[in-house]
């Protein structure tokens, strides 16, 4: 039962790690995980189509519409029709959505990027199978999710 207990309290851990973050940039630039990595998508190229979001961040196109809605109401990006393609419509970050990547605090999956990027394939592709096994045993293999380390309150839509 030792093992049960230390799997447990790791994944208790990660979980805590995961919602502190989210609160931590919640009150510091006052938008969730989710909004947070469509916002940085946006900010690699200055702009992004809402297909492109959608993905890299392996989301529905639903859910990037909602995620950009509340970015635009928070003047952090704001959407145009593409000059080449009318019906195209291209996301850009606005001065105030780049102010909002710089003063974040830093993203809680690229600390996890850079340490699991420092250690051997060998044990990376232990951890990932580890990792997918877990998921496994908690009937967690077939939920939809993408990339980004966000507890969140489970009564919300993905997209909040």
């Amino acid at each position: 039962m030792d093992r049960v207990d230390t799997c447990l309290i790791a994944l208790r851990r990660i979980l805590r790690a995961t919602e502190l973050f989210g609160r931590e940039l919640k009150q510091s630039t006052g938008v969730t995980a989710a909004q947070f990595r469509a916002l940085q998508i946006i900010a690699e190229r200055g702009d992004a189509t809402a297909t492109e979001i959608s993905q890299r961040m392996r989301v529905s196109q639903a859910t990037v519409t909602s995620l950009v809605d509340k970015l635009v109401r928070e003047e952090m990006v704001m959407r145009e029709k593409s000059a080449a393609d009318r019906r195209q419509t291209n996301i850009h970050v606005t001065p105030k959505g780049r102010q909002t990547i710089d003063g974040a605090p830093d993203p809680l999956q690229q600390r996890f990027v850079r340490n699991f990027s420092a250690i051997e394939e060998w044990e990376q592709a232990m951890l990932v199978a580890s990792l997918e096994r877990v998921a496994a045993m908690l009937d967690a293999d077939v939920i939809d999710a993408s990339p980004v380390l966000d507890a969140g309150d489970i009564k919300r839509s993905t997209a909040h």
